[in-house]
C-alpha cells in the first residue's frame, strides 16, 4: 500500500474513533493533516476572540518546515495510537 493510500485509510479511521480524543491529540491530528494536504500554513492567524481558530492554526503553524511525505507518516502513526487507545466504533 503506497504513502498515500495509508494516509487516505488513517484519515477515515480517524473518523471512526469511539471516542472523542483529548483536545491535544485532535490538535496534533488537525496540525498533521493540514501540513500533509496543504504544506505550511498559508492563512492569517484568527483574531484575538477566535481562540479555537488560533490554536488549530498555532498547530499548524508548528509544524513549519516539516515535509508533506514526513506529515503523512507522523499523522499514519498517530492515527494508529488513538486506534489503539481508544478504538473504533
Amino acid at each position: 500500500m503506497s504513502l498515500d493510500e495509508q494516509f487516505n485509510k488513517a484519515a477515515d479511521d480517524v473518523k471512526e474513533l469511539a471516542s472523542t480524543p483529548a483536545d491535544s491529540d485532535l490538535l496534533e491530528i488537525y496540525a498533521l493533516f493540514k501540513q500533509a494536504t496543504v504544506g505550511d500554513c498559508n492563512t492569517e492567524r484568527p483574531g484575538m476572540f477566535d481562540f479555537k481558530g488560533k490554536a488549530k492554526w498555532d498547530a499548524w503553524n508548528g509544524k513549519k518546515g516539516l515535509s508533506q511525505e514526513d506529515a503523512k507518516k507522523q499523522y499514519i502513526e498517530k492515527a494508529d495510537a488513538l486506534l489503539q487507545s481508544l478504538g473504533k466504533k
